[in-house]
């Protein structure tokens, strides 16, 4: 599922997202019944600086107030936005930059989709035992004991939580991003550089 220009959707809307999101599961409930229907989705959101998407752009104005500003992007709760594993500020690219990246070497389709499908296979022979099979179905409390990171490696997202800068539910979210980086980089547990890695593309858009 992806919301391009996410803050223009009805907050309302944007929000009756945070509840399948947490569980996977969408409840109906009616006079007569009540039905639930599996929702496991992957939520991409967009969203420009500000209403004229000039905010911080070099070499042009913006002409919202920081009113417009923060009620546009207020549109995104809190609530929602903890739920958000990856959040990237992505500046407007220049023409120079453009140049630059056609000479790059780049990584094909076929490329990535290998190592996302052996970062796949290691997380489901490593969950063999478990009911879930994905690092995204991983429970906190799993998370958190047997399948904690290195030891000491968690320091930095332990002052995170301690400091009210991430909450218990990002916290678990970080872990889960950290085993996905792990199995990408075909390590067996998460490690410093997993953990701070997963926490950057947390907060980078903070």
């Amino acid at each position: 599922m992806s919301h391009d220009e996410a803050p223009e959707f009805a907050p309302s809307a944007l929000d009756s997202l945070r509840q399948p999101l947490e569980s996977g599961v969408i409840t109906i409930s009616r006079a007569a019944a009540t039905a639930s229907f599996p929702a496991r989705f992957q939520l991409v959101l967009a969203a420009n600086p500000c209403p004229c998407g000039n905010a911080g752009v070099r070499d042009a104005e913006c002409t919202c107030t920081p009113f417009l500003r923060r009620r546009y992007l207020g549109r995104l709760s809190g609530p929602l936005l903890d739920r958000v594993d990856i959040q990237l500020d992505v500046p407007r690219i220049t023409a120079a930059q453009l140049r630059t990246t056609r000479e790059s070497p780049t990584t094909s389709s076929a490329a990535a989709r290998a190592r996302v499908a052996e970062a796949r296979d290691r997380a489901a022979r490593r969950l063999t035992e478990r009911p879930w099979r994905v690092n995204a179905h991983a429970p906190g409390t799993w998370l958190r004991r047997e399948g904690a990171p290195e030891p000491g490696a968690t320091a930095g997202l332990d002052r995170a939580l301690e400091r009210g800068a991430l909450t218990m539910r990002g916290y678990d979210r970080v872990l889960r991003v950290a085993w996905t980086l792990a199995d990408l980089d075909g390590v067996d547990r998460p490690g410093l550089d997993q953990i701070g890695r997963a926490l950057y593309l947390r907060k980078a858009a903070a």
